[in-house]
C-alpha cells in the first residue's frame, strides 16, 4: 500500500503557465492527496515563482457541473485541478 499513487492532472492558466513552464502536467501523489499536498509538490517541482503564484491562486477541482472553485487546502485534490491565479487587477 505504501507504493500506491494517484495521478492528478494539473492545468495552469495565466501566470501559473509562466511559473510552470507548461500549460499542464500530471503530478503523482499518494492518496488521499489534498490541495495542500499538491501545492507543496508544485512548489518543490517549480520553485519560488510557483510559490508566489500559489499564494494568490484559486483551485478549480474536478470538471463539469460538479467542479468546485476553492482556496481550501484541506479539500481533496481529485483527479483534475486547474490553477487559477488572478487574471487582472482591480
Amino acid at each position: 500500500m505504501g507504493d500506491e499513487v494517484t495521478g492528478i492532472e494539473v492545468r495552469y492558466f495565466a501566470a501559473a503557465v509562466d511559473a510552470a513552464g507548461r500549460d499542464k502536467e500530471t503530478v503523482e501523489l499518494a492518496p488521499p492527496a489534498d490541495l495542500g499536498a499538491l501545492k507543496a509538490a508544485l512548489i518543490d517541482r517549480h520553485g519560488p515563482g510557483m510559490e508566489r503564484v500559489l499564494t494568490v491562486a484559486a483551485f478549480l477541482v474536478g470538471s463539469g457541473p460538479d467542479a468546485e472553485l476553492t482556496r481550501d487546502l484541506t479539500r481533496p485534490a481529485g483527479d483534475r485541478v486547474d490553477v487559477l491565479p488572478p487574471f487582472a487587477g482591480g
